[in-house]
């Protein structure tokens, strides 16, 4: 059987910007895929401005990765409500993305390789 999460190092450096802000860059990303999903880039914490995120009252549960937490980014114009997530205590088959942070990317949120 396949496994239905895959983590690897992200290749490079990666960046995360909102509101016209780097929110952080990172040569230490992971890289996880989830079945056939696209893949999604986690930062670790400490390469994030968290002094631009805060904490959301939201949660999710995945069967294969956990609880999510969710965070709203702080812009200088505008709070983009639960635009970023972490799992504090990820599922065995998720540990690698424990102290991570991915974002979700769209108009106002971009993760991008450098």
């Amino acid at each position: 059987m396949v496994e239905h999460i895959k983590i690897h190092k992200a290749e490079g450096t990666w960046v995360v910007r909102a509101g016209g802000a780097v929110l952080g860059e990172s040569r230490n990303a992971l890289e996880l895929v989830e079945g056939d999903r696209a893949p999604v880039i986690y930062f670790p914490r400490a390469d994030i401005a968290m002094a631009f995120l805060d904490s959301s009252d939201s949660r999710s549960t995945c069967p294969h990765k956990g609880e999510a937490s969710y965070f709203s980014i702080e812009t200088k114009s505008e709070t983009l409500k639960d635009a970023a997530w972490s799992y504090e205590d990820p599922t065995e088959a998720a540990a690698r993305i424990k102290d991570h942070i991915a974002f979700y990317t769209g108009p106002k949120v971009a993760v991008e390789r450098i």
